[in-house]
Order: C-alpha cells, then structure tokens, then sequence
C-alpha cells in the first residue's frame, strides 16, 4: 500500500484542521479513555480558569502542559480522567458584568436589581465557557468539558456547603472582628492570597509628623514632640496611640528651639547631625506620655505603648497608631481599651467624621491635601516621597485599603504545623518554591479571609437569628427541612437564597442568612471533591472522590503558590488531613518580545487565535514547551513562531517528505519489506538506531519526572541529527534509478520508517497534530497499528540497537567533520570544490574512526583521509598566559616568556598534546606548565588549512589541481540542474533531456564528466547546447562563467 503523496509546501494550520475533523469523526479522545478504562489510574485536576473574558495567549501556557503529562501517562498504560472545569463566581465575573452595564460599584448593583445581575453573570460565564472551549479543542488540549464540573452548579455548591459546615462545626469557620485588605470599589474584604496577587509599585508621600507631649510623669518631657513617620497620611485623622519599643535607647534632642524625641539608631537618618543631644532614655521611660494627636477623635486614647513590632531600622522608632486601619494597631487598641474611630466609608471617602477639608475626599486623593494641612500648622516635621510595593485589587485596580471590619473566617493557623508536614510530600518543580516562595507563604499563615459583601458567589451557609444562634446548613435537603417545604430545586444565589427562613431551633425566632458570599477562591480549591458533588450526607460522589484523591499531577502559573496551590492544599488538610496533589509543575509568565507583561492597555497582547491560524497550535505548544524551563517566563512574539517552524517543525516534515517521495518511488513496504535485521545493517543505519533508542530512553525518564523542556530537546536533537546527518548522509541509498530497491535500499528505507514512526509516537504528547499526520501516513491500519497515534503505546527502548561505542565513534568523526567544514569557511574553500587529502589527528583513538573513515572523506569532499601526529601540520610556538600565570608567578612570568621563545616547538607540541611541561629559566630554577598556562599558534604548513578543538585536530590540503577544479565545476553544474529540476516540478524518478550551454571551464568540466552529472540528474542525454522542446530553461552564474541550462522530460 503507497504512502499518501506529501506536499514540501505544508499549511501547518490547514493540517490541524483536518485532524480536527478526523479526531472528532473517529472519537479518538474518548477511544482513547477506553482503551485504557481498567489500567492503574493517574489523576490529574483541572485548574478551573475564571470564564469572564475571551482567552489570551497566557492561557495556552498552562493547558499545554496539563495535556502533554495526561497524554504521555495515558500511552504508558494508564488510565488518566480528564475531568474539566469552570470557576464561574466572584469579582472577576462581576466586574466583567459591570462593564457591560456601566455599573461603577454596589449601590450601583443593589439599583439595578441583584436578580438581574446575577442572571447576566450566570450567562457572561456561559459565553465565555463556549470561547474556551473553542480555544481549548483549536490547540488539541484534551479535557471533557461535556462532563466538566462548574462551581455555580447546585451540586458543586452543595459539596462547597457541606465542607464549610464542618469548618463551623469545628470551631474552625468563625466571625470575627479583624483589619483585613478591603477594596473601596468592589465593596469587599479581599483574602491574603487575593492581596498576593496584586501588588504595584507605587509611589506614595513619607513624612514625619510632631506630636507634642502634654502629660508626661517626667515633666521635663513637657512640650517636647515625639516624631512618628508615616507613608499612610491619610490615616492620622484616626491617629489613637503612638507605639515604642520598650528595650530600645531614644533621645531627646533639641533643634532650633525646639526639643524633639527619635530612636537614638535612627537620630542620623531623621535630623542628620544637627542638633543637641540633652538626654538619652529608654522606650519603656515613654510609655504612658499623653501627646496631642494631629486630628481631634475621641477620648481616653493618644497614648504612648510599648509594641515589640516597632522597628529601630526605618522611620523614627515611633509608630503611628491607627486601631481602624492596622492589625496591629486594633490588637493594641483593644488591649488599651481604645475605641475604634473609622473616620472613613465603606466606598474609600472620608464621612462627616474626618476634618471638613476633606470630607467626601477618596483617602488616596487626600493625602497630600492632610500633608498641606499639617504644613500650614506646623505639625509636619519633614515631607518626602517612598518607592515601595502596595497591593491593589486583583480584578479592579483600586488601591486597598487596611479596614477593621466584621467578616467571616478560616482559621487556617490552626493548621499550620499540618500544613507545612503536607507540604514537605509534595514534589514541586522547580523545588526550590517548596520550602522558598511557598514554604514561606505557609510559614507567614493567617487566617482565611472568607466572606464577601458582594452578589454573585456561593452563598455563605450560616443561617442566624436574633439571638445570635448560628445553624450552618449544609445542602438543600436538610435546608427544606428546616424550612419545612421542599427547597431541592432552588436556585441557591443570592436574592432567592436570602429570602428562606426557619425557626432557630434553640430560641423559635426567625434565622435568616448572613447576606456574605464566599471567597471564589474558596471554590476552586474544593474542586477535588466539589467535582464530584461529594456529600456524605447525601451519600453522593464518595466512590467518585475516593478514586481521584490526591492529585498526581497539577499545573498552573507560579503566582497560584498564592492561589489555588494554596487553596488546594489548605482545603485538603482542613477536611482530610491530606495533601491534595503530589506533583506541582509551576509556569512562567508570558512576556511581550521586550519582556514586558502582556496587557491591552499597553497594546501588546497577542491574540491565540492569530497565532493558530498563522502558525498551528503545534508551533504555539512547542514553543512553551521547549523555550526554557518551565518555570521560566517566556518572551511571545512572532519572530519566535517563525523560527519555531524553520528549525523544527520544517526539519521534520522535510524528512517525512523526503521519505515518502523515494518510499513511494521504490514501491517500499514497511510491513513486507525484507530489509536485514538491525544489526546487520550499513554503520549509518546501526547509528541512528542507537541514537533513537538513548533519545526513547531520555525522553520516557524525563517525562516521568515531569520534564517535558527535557524531553523535547531531546527529540529535537534527534531530528536535527536525522536531518542534518542520517538523511544527509544516506540520500543516495534510497534510489535506485532502475525503480527496484536492493538490500541496500531497503535498510534503509526500514531504518528511516522505522525512525519517523517511532519520532511521530514521542512526540505525541507535544505536538499532537503533526504527530497524527505522520502516524497516518506511515503507521495507521498497517501491521495491525492503531489508527492513530494517541492510540499507540508510547516507545520503549529498544536495547538490541544500542551501541554506546558506535556512539562515541560517529561523534568523533562529526567532530572531524566540523572542523573541516570551519577551515572551508574560514579559507573561504567551496564545499562542493573536492580536495586531495585531510589529515586528522585524535591521540590514541584512530581505531574509533576506521570504519567511518569514508563517511569523513564524503563530508569532507576529500579523495583521501589519514591520521598523523599534529606536527606534521606545522610547527607550535608556545607563549604565557598571561592571565592564568601572572597570578600564580608575578614577575617571573616574563622569563617564563624568554625560556618559550627559545623552544624548538617540541615543548609546544607536547604541551599541545594536553601534557605537563617543564622549562628551564635562565637563572637554572624550573617551572612546570600546565597545559591551560600555556597560549598555543601553530606556524601552518603553505598550502594548509588547521582548526582543533577539544584535542581533535584536522588539517585540509587547499591546493586544488586542475583535474580538481574541474571536478568542482561539475558538482556545481550538477547542482544547477538539480535545481532546475525542482523549478520544473518534476518528480524524483522522471528521466530528462538536458542541455548546457557553455564555454571555458565549465565546458570543460562537462566533457570530463559527462556520466557523473549525468546520473545524478537523470539525464538520459547531455548535449552541449540548448534542448528543443525545453520546458524550463535558466541562466545562472559558475565559476564566473555565465551557463545556461535547459531540460525536458525524457
């Protein structure tokens, strides 16, 4: 049966296309889920992606890599459930929903009517589902989203209730009281992996500000002024207390008049040399000193305390107070009994409680209208301006804000210990983010931030009456019962959720529900068992569960340390005490061409979709899979995919084409070929068999510890070197003019079959549509194949075909090849212009280049090859390295000098070898040279060229006699026709009629070798002069001759 015919010019996006459509025909993903139904199971999660805005190239990152391991585990002989998923609640579905109805914040939201916009959320998620999924079959990332789990489902919620039932029942999800990051515009309380997410490098004021002393037990401290810094200008309206460190020296320094009281280490860095110091006291001689505070509030507070937290390193040593707008700050407030003044709106602004100027003022705005205010009184001390990071909102933007607050938590602390036991058993890759970027998130644990004031999210399940009995109710089921009338079918969002009562069952009054949803962040992490609907109390999805937990796999982008790596694991150990993952393959982020972070604002997003109709999505996958570790960020442009294709994808379908054309023109079958055993074929073909196998072996152990980077380079080393050596090499094996391939032949032809089966199976995982072409053609439904290669077991070394020596020896003769190839470059000597001789020296290992002696001499375009000592190349001549031995000698290095100018070149030669050399100075001392002492030029016979490397030398004969030059002029005559031929478009094995017309030395060389061009191009005639009938016809430039060629079909 003939290979389907291949076209050299291939639409990589085209091809996909139609493998699209032959997947999808051939159910080959779910075929490929049956195939291994009852094989050991490896478990992997999807990491759901937010649906609240097209896909962007960032997103093709994380599922390639979350395909290639499923893919590879599946060919292995595992059965891999793909199981997708969709995060559908929180900011960032609402926020996309408020753009699309100009909404500017809650009231906003509460005007336009809840019911309403959480109808719009639920379907801006559809529609955005429906954009990923295109995106998601468009780069052949194979996931079930028919069975796709969806946070915003009622089962999903039900499972998220349940858990969140046992946190309350534990202890572990409470109320509190805290000061936790708040964004003014979405109207909520953010997590601390939310705060993570956002932060910027801004620019804000850093200023001192006095605080006179009032009342002190020292009276002397009467009248003198604490200095505080602050970078938060805004807060000084809520100023309640001052803070020093209770063990630290301070002084007491007078200025200009005025006496002013700093930490003495920070008395430099505050009021540089100037002043004088009258006294030096402790932090605890401070503590209970009444100040006059910069604003007016309340009473009974501005007070001096004693804080371990204050720093002696930054600032002044004072800390500025604000109990409504630090965590710090309220825990010595409640501990002072100091109330809580929270000058500022939920919305960000001050209200009537701050001063009149700046009332109804966003705080940020307000800063330098305060700083000017306490210029003009005097209470400024020094104005400047701090680059540092600030968080801001993850979807919005909007600077956060440090509010005390009422809000809903888990008490992940007390889980810390268990946390961090987890996570030593988990993998991670890069390892160094186990105990570094994350291990430090676990150590620096609070707790979980959970509720949020806003609408569309999983509805926080605590019901509450009057008073202040909680139930948490943990599905619909039991809330109908509760309730006392069937609520299964409820929609359980907010408004219609809110609107179900019940009788508290300890007092009889109304419960209602706290009006919070949850952290979205929160859902996601639930997914292990949420996915399945688990819920005990419903003895639903437990098998399920039970069956996929933990994870043996999980991939996302490096900042979920801070997200869903976090949530998961934090999830796992609260309702099972486990680890939810093993193995975790952190991402880059994806840049721009100048590394910058792509963004619409800055123009510089790439579309996916462009670049799969441009490029393929194999292109893309390569790409990310094979630029740099995967960890590392990945600089996108197109210039990228170009080189992508050229190098790679092009090498691979050149050699599939070129396979296919001679296959085909020799009537070659894979399956009744009588082709010799492996080991009794040509050298060549023993070689790149060998290759093939330690490239198997490679690839199957780096992917098994989830190196896909490895892996790839691995394969595309091979298929350079199947390209550029095997095939280069080989070429003339596969014809045979008379159309009957002999013994020969066939080898060949098997060995390369053999190999572009075996690359198209390895490749599979990476690039699964070229991989699906070549299986296609070369491998489905022959001998019993599957017909496709996402079918196929993946490759398995095959150690009858190895042979390390073989290895050793043709790297060893491409050594010799390339520096010959580097003296034609760099005597400017054409490859096709034959030489008489090249003379290699490789100490002591010539046997390992006898058998490969022809191969050198074919590369090389030399009649002969031999081995010599490297002094018949020339004469060396020795110097110092000066760099190396100045440092160990110092001045004697220039005797060194002298002595190696006297040398007759047999020190130099030795030294040259890689030998240890002694010398003699003129004083009669000695010195031993190592070789990396020594520089080496050797004096270069006339007529030579010599380049060495590595301790392989190779020298080139560049004399070129007459009968040489004209053999040259015929290759490159040979060569003018064979590009013709291609011009013409004729098929390897048509016969032609040639015509070259010509004079001079190209005239001459076609009398000299009429045969030679003849058969390497076909030519049943070769005349001198034009050809009737021609139906192609050139002029081009050899040996600054002008040649005209012409051909017909024979």
């Amino acid at each position: 049966m003939p290979f389907e015919p291949v076209d050299p010019k291939v639409s990589f996006p085209r091809l996909e296309e139609r493998i699209l459509v032959f997947w999808k025909d051939a159910d080959v993903f779910h075929r490929s889920l049956a195939a291994r139904k009852d094989a050991p199971r490896w478990i992997f999660y999807e990491g759901p992606p937010t649906a609240n805005a097209q896909p962007g190239i960032h997103h093709v990152e994380p599922r390639t890599f979350k395909d290639v391991f499923p893919r590879f585990k599946t060919m292995t002989g595992h059965y891999v459930e793909r199981k997708g998923g969709w995060d559908c609640h929180g900011l960032p579905v609402e926020i996309e929903v408020e753009k699309e109805i100009g909404t500017t914040g809650k009231k906003d939201i509460e005007a336009f009517g809840v019911a309403e916009f959480n109808r719009l959320c639920r379907e801006s998620v559809q529609r955005y589902v429906d954009a990923f999924e295109g995106l998601t079959e468009r780069i052949g990332f194979w996931i079930d989203t028919d069975q796709a789990y969806w946070t915003m489902h009622t089962p999903y919620i039900e499972s998220v209730w349940w858990s969140l039932k046992q946190l309350h029942g534990r202890g572990l999800l409470v109320e509190d009281h805290k000061v936790t990051a708040y964004c003014p515009r979405c109207g909520t309380a953010l997590s601390d992996a939310e705060v993570a997410l956002g932060y910027e490098t801004v620019t804000d004021p850093s200023i001192v500000v006095r605080f006179p002393i009032v009342a002190a037990e020292d009276a002397s401290l009467v009248g003198a002024s604490l200095l505080l810094w602050t970078t938060t200008p805004w807060t000084l309206p809520a100023n309640e207390g001052a803070a020093v460190d209770p063990s630290a020296s301070y002084v007491l320094v007078e200025r200009d008049g005025e006496r002013l009281i700093v930490g003495g280490s920070l008395r430099n860095a505050v009021l540089g040399d100037t002043g004088t110091v009258v006294r030096s006291l402790s932090g605890s001689e401070l503590v209970g000193v009444r100040y006059e505070p910069p604003y007016e509030n309340v009473e009974d507070a501005h007070t001096v305390v004693a804080g371990t937290f204050v720093s002696m390193e930054e600032g002044t040593g004072i800390v500025h107070m604000a109990p409504a707008f630090g965590a710090e700050d309220l825990a010595v407030g409640r501990a002072q009994g100091w109330p809580v003044f929270k000058p500022v709106g939920d919305d960000g602004r001050f209200t009537e409680l701050g001063p009149a100027f700046v009332r109804g003022t966003f705080v940020k705005d307000a800063d330098p209208v305060i700083v000017e205010d306490l210029r003009a009184r005097n209470v400024l001390f020094a104005a400047g301006t701090l680059e540092h990071a600030y968080p801001f909102c993850w979807r919005c933007h909007t600077p956060l804000l440090y509010y005390a607050r009422t809000g809903w938590y888990v008490r992940t602390t007390q889980v810390k210990d268990r946390l961090l036991e987890v996570n030593d058993s988990v993998r991670w890759y890069p390892s160094h983010i186990q105990h570094g970027r994350y291990g430090n998130w676990l150590e620096n644990n609070v707790d979980w931030a959970l509720s949020r004031e806003r609408y569309w999210g999983t509805p926080l399940p605590i019901w509450r009456c009057e008073r202040q009995h909680e139930r948490a109710v943990g599905s619909l089921a039991e809330l109908s019962e509760l309730a006392g009338r069937d609520l299964t079918d409820l929609d359980p969002h907010k408004p219609g959720i809110d609107e179900v009562t019940f009788d508290c069952r300890e007092c009889g009054e109304p419960s209602r529900r706290v009006p919070e949803v949850i952290d979205t962040w929160y859902d996601s992490g639930a997914m292990p068992f949420a996915q399945w609907g688990y819920h005990p109390e419903l003895d639903r999805g437990i098998a399920a569960f039970e069956r996929n937990f933990p994870a043996d796999f999980i991939s996302e982008a490096i900042d979920q340390t801070r997200g869903w790596f976090y949530t998961l694991m934090a999830e796992g150990v609260l309702q099972f005490d486990a680890a939810a993952y093993r193995n975790v393959v952190c991402l880059g982020l994806i840049l721009d061409a100048e590394g910058r972070k792509m963004s619409k604002s800055l123009g510089n997003s790439i579309d996916p979709f462009e670049v799969l109709d441009r490029h393929g999505a194999d292109t893309l996958r390569w790409f990310l899979l094979t630029n740099g570790s995967p960890w590392a960020d990945r600089r996108v442009s197109f210039a990228a995919f170009d080189e992508i294709v050229r190098q790679f994808l092009l090498t691979l379908w050149n050699v599939y084409s070129f396979f296919v054309t001679y296959a085909n023109a020799n009537g070659f079958d894979p399956v009744s070929s009588g082709a010799p055993s492996a080991d009794r074929r040509a050298v060549m073909d023993r070689w790149v068999l060998s290759q093939l196998a330690d490239t198997v072996r490679e690839a199957r152990e780096r992917l098994d510890t989830y190196d896909a980077t490895g892996a790839g380079r691995r394969i595309q080393s091979f298929v350079s070197d199947l390209s550029n050596w095997y095939v280069r090499r080989t070429r003339r094996r596969f014809w045979n003019p008379g159309g009957v391939a002999g013994a020969d032949a066939e080898a060949a032809a098997q060995t390369l079959h053999h190999c572009l089966v075996t690359v198209a199976t390895l490749l599979a995982p990476f690039v699964p549509f070229l991989a699906e072409e070549l299986w296609r053609n070369l491998a489905a439904e022959r001998g019993g194949m599957p017909d496709s290669v996402h079918l196929a077991d993946y490759p398995v070394v095959d150690d009858s075909t190895v042979d390390p020596a073989l290895d050793r020896s043709m790297a060893l003769a491409r050594a010799v090849v390339e520096l010959g190839r580097r003296i034609r470059v760099e005597t400017k000597t054409k490859t096709r212009q034959p030489l008489h001789e090249a003379v290699v020296h490789v100490p002591g290992r010539d046997a390992e280049l006898d058998g490969l002696l022809d191969v050198i001499a074919d590369e090389l375009n030399v009649k002969d090859v031999r081995f010599a000592d490297t002094e018949s190349f020339g004469a060396w001549r020795a110097k110092p390295n000066y760099r190396v031995l100045g440092r160990a000698l110092g001045r004697r290095v220039q005797a060194v000098a002298d002595a190696l100018a006297r040398d007759d070149g047999s020190l130099a030669a030795r030294s040259a070898a890689g030998e240890t050399v002694e010398i003699t100075l003129d004083d009669g001392s000695a010195v031993t040279l190592e070789p990396d002492q020594v520089e080496l030029a050797q004096e270069v016979m006339s007529g030579w060229g010599v380049a060495s490397e590595n301790g392989v030398t190779v020298a080139l004969e560049l004399e070129v006699s007459p009968e040489l030059r004209l053999e040259g002029v015929a290759r490159d005559l040979t060569r003018a026709l064979q590009d013709l031929r291609k011009a013409a478009g004729l098929h390897v094995s048509d016969r032609i009629m040639a015509g070259v017309e010509a004079s001079g030395t190209v005239a001459e060389a076609l009398d000299a070798h009429p045969d030679a061009i003849a058969a390497e191009t076909l030519a049943v005639e070769l005349v001198r002069g034009p050809i009737p009938d021609a139906i192609i016809r050139q002029v081009t430039e050899i040996d600054d001759e002008t040649v005209t060629v012409s051909l017909r079909k024979a």
